[in-house]
């Protein structure tokens, strides 16, 4: 729901409103939504594993690798510029820079397909938290390095592993999911609701307050962004699990389908393939109050599409009708 009001408000706000106050206090907060975007894909995908089954991690192997394929091929479609433009720029550096692009799908695919492995080879609750505890950790600390090592990679490498024209390249935003993967771990003994929400909020609380004893640093690469967002995330999934369980269900249809609200939104704001979005059709010409009930609007359309796309697919395939969020498969519950 952040991401796709985030995207709209961005892409029709004009910009008298966006000098507004409150506009600029919400533009503040804003950079928690792609943390925790990828911090409860994360999560996901442990609290999917059914605590009961000691193999459940390999039983599901081969659908979570799926499921990660999925993933990158949505986000690498989502970044095609069409015929006409391969035509006129040629399969160069800059169309390739372009169209391998890292994305949030991208980046939460391969920060799957790598978790789903760990968590399968590693079935100890020890060794599997140490395995999730040196990614969560060892990424966002190899960032700068590897962005310095990134230049004399190919162009597709380079855009994955990281450098300034990727939005979401592993390092350092890798560190979120296996983040979000750890804490699911750790945590997974208490009982969703009150427990899971207090400890959240004690380890959001300190990872926050550790980031004080540093000095700052809001570069790309930096690890002490990395924890000050992930603590910042944990306190809004503590909040998740301090709200009413009514208020989980009545949400739990969109998360069900959140992977394919997320991909249908994106064209309809940016354009795919050639074809303008909202931002080159209306663009930065809108006050509050319209930019707003665009993104409702655009929320519910795509919610709607999604599942219609979901009913469709149960009349055709029944037996593979499923879990649709960006998470990986059944069992997540409050998050």
């Amino acid at each position: 729901m952040a991401m796709v009001m985030g995207h709209t408000l961005d892409a029709l706000l004009a910009p008298v409103t966006r000098g507004h106050p409150w506009v600029q206090r919400y533009w503040e907060f804003r950079g928690i939504t792609a943390p925790l975007f990828l911090l409860v894909s994360g999560w996901a995908v442990v609290a999917a594993l059914d605590a009961r089954r000691p193999d459940a991690a390999k039983a599901t192997y081969g659908r979570r690798v799926q499921r990660a394929l999925l993933l990158l091929f949505l986000g690498y479609l989502l970044h095609w510029p069409g015929w006409d433009t391969v035509r006129a720029q040629g399969w160069g550096d800059s169309l390739l820079s372009h169209v391998f692009a890292f994305d949030a799908l991208q980046c939460i695919g391969l920060s799957l397909l790598v978790g789903a492995t760990l968590l399968a080879v590693f079935s100890g609750a020890g060794s599997r938290a140490v395995a999730l505890a040196v990614m969560a950790v060892g990424v966002p600390l190899a960032s700068t390095a590897a962005w310095q090592a990134s230049p004399h990679l190919p162009a597709v490498l380079q855009q994955a592993v990281g450098g300034a024209t990727s939005h979401f390249p592993l390092f350092p935003w890798a560190g979120y999911f296996f983040a979000g993967a750890l804490a699911s771990s750790c945590l997974r003994l208490l009982r969703s609701g009150w427990p899971q929400g207090l400890a959240l909020t004690v380890l959001g609380l300190g990872l926050m307050g550790l980031t004080h004893l540093f000095t700052a640093d809001w570069s790309p690469t930096s690890a002490w962004l990395v924890a000050l967002r992930v603590g910042e995330g944990f306190l809004v999934l503590a909040a998740m699990n301090f709200a009413p369980l009514w208020l989980s269900a009545s949400l739990a249809p969109l998360g069900r389908v959140s992977l394919w609200v997320y991909v249908i939104h994106l064209p309809v704001v940016y354009g795919w393939a050639g074809t303008p979005g909202l931002a080159q059709r209306v663009g930065p010409t809108l006050g509050l109050g319209l930019a707003l009930l665009a993104g409702v609007g655009l929320l519910a359309a795509s919610f709607l599409m999604a599942r219609l796309g979901q009913w469709l697919r149960g009349l055709t395939l029944p037996w593979r009708v499923g879990s649709t969020t960006l998470g990986v498969g059944q069992g997540v519950q409050r998050v």
